[in-house]
């Protein structure tokens, strides 16, 4: 090998490195808009937001089977009843940990406050009731 090839060599691996460089910005500038990066949902927001849907789930399906059996039922759906609201707490308190997070998009964390909220006063408002 010559001294020119050598040269040849490397001027093409500077190119190519360059080339990387660009191509690695590139796809880095895909993810911003404005001049924003595109933000990922808090994770305590999500956990959030999974529990409200389960509670709101869990609760549709105590309510229907209350109305089915005519309000005769069993000890079971009370303490289910009392799991979903405990559920809807830790929903609750994780959306609220989940601000806490850098960085992130806080939407989830907002809709999991706001649906477990709802959730926690129509359990609450439905214990209250049962007992008088």
């Amino acid at each position: 090998m010559g001294l020119r090839e050598l040269k040849e060599m490397a001027e093409d691996r500077a190119k190519e490195k360059e080339r990387r460089k660009r191509e690695k910005e590139r796809k880095k500038r895909r993810y911003y808009k404005h001049g924003q990066v595109k933000l990922k949902h808090s994770k305590r927001g999500l956990v959030s937001s999974a529990l409200a849907f389960t509670s709101a789930f869990l609760m549709i399906l105590i309510f229907s089977v209350s109305y089915i059996s005519r309000g005769d039922v069993n000890i079971f759906i009370g303490l289910t009843g009392l799991g979903v609201l405990v559920m809807s707490a830790a929903g609750v308190e994780r959306g609220v940990k989940g601000f806490k997070e850098r960085e992130k998009n806080y939407a989830s964390c907002k809709a999991g406050i706001a649906g477990n909220a709802v959730l926690l006063l129509i359990f609450t408002a439905t214990f209250i009731r049962g007992f008088f």
